[in-house]
């Protein structure tokens, strides 16, 4: 994190040029015992490919809204970035009808249909596999994006006083973004290298501040990301939590 990041794509940056090999986003689905592990360099690099995806493949540009019908997931996670790298906003849960785009997840697809532009459909499967035929309506994510390229540059430079999210009906730019994340931090005690296990939804800013910003405003910081978190048990979070090294937990 420096001083002068104004978007969460910056954010993004400084943390790659920290510190490219450390964890930045571990995540779990309790319901199907999956983990997996992303270091900044990895996570980077998804970024990367889908906002090549976005830009280059969906001409989106600033000003273009993106429905994420998405629950808490390392994938999800990957798509907010990307959106900030373009500027498009991405509305979480948001209204399709009105969306110019729209990712949505098994749960979502049905929903999701409403879009009258390009829609993404993501498996949420383990290690990010396909569907074995693509849904109705949609491209697979997991087909569409491993052919993107590993660097990224927006066409339009990123306005960080412009709308980049809007969750639970909460619009909010780039810069407001970032502020919040560092106020989250600090009133959460998160210090620099600090670990966060959250088991919050990304349906609320609470969810997707302890699920991914308020982690990359602090220098070193990471997130432990669980789905399902209550099929884990009090005892097997508190074993998660030393297993993983968390310094902060924000499971409810």
């Amino acid at each position: 994190m420096n001083a002068s990041d104004r978007t969460p794509a910056d954010l993004l940056r400084s943390a790659l040029a920290a510190d490219p090999a450390r964890p930045l986003v571990t995540f779990y689905d309790d319901a199907t015992g999956e983990r997996v592990e992303l270091s900044v360099a990895t996570f980077a690099n998804w970024v990367a490919k889908t906002a090549n995806l976005l830009q280059g493949e969906l001409s989106a540009a600033p000003g273009d809204r993106v429905a994420l019908l998405l629950p808490a997931h390392w994938q999800t996670a990957v798509w907010l970035l990307a959106c900030a790298s373009v500027g498009v906003t991405a509305q979480i849960g948001g209204d399709p009808v009105g969306a110019d785009y729209v990712v949505a997840g098994p749960e979502g697809l049905e929903a999701g249909l409403a879009c009258s532009g390009d829609r993404i459909a993501l498996s949420l499967a383990p290690l990010g596999r396909r569907f074995p035929t693509p849904p109705a309506g949609y491209a697979d994510y997991a087909v569409e994006v491993p052919s993107q390229g590993d660097r990224f540059a927006p066409f339009v430079p990123v306005d960080p006083d412009e709308v980049a999210l809007v969750v639970d009906g909460t619009e909010l730019t780039g810069a407001q973004v970032v502020e919040r994340a560092r106020a989250d931090a600090g009133e959460l005690g998160l210090l620099d290298g600090g670990r966060v296990l959250s088991g919050r939804s990304y349906d609320t800013w609470a969810g997707v501040s302890a699920g991914l910003y308020a982690a990359l405003a602090v220098a070193g910081g990471s997130v432990v990301l669980c789905r399902n978190l209550a099929e884990l048990g009090a005892e097997g979070v508190a074993k998660r939590v030393e297993s993983e090294r968390v310094t902060l937990v924000l499971a409810d």
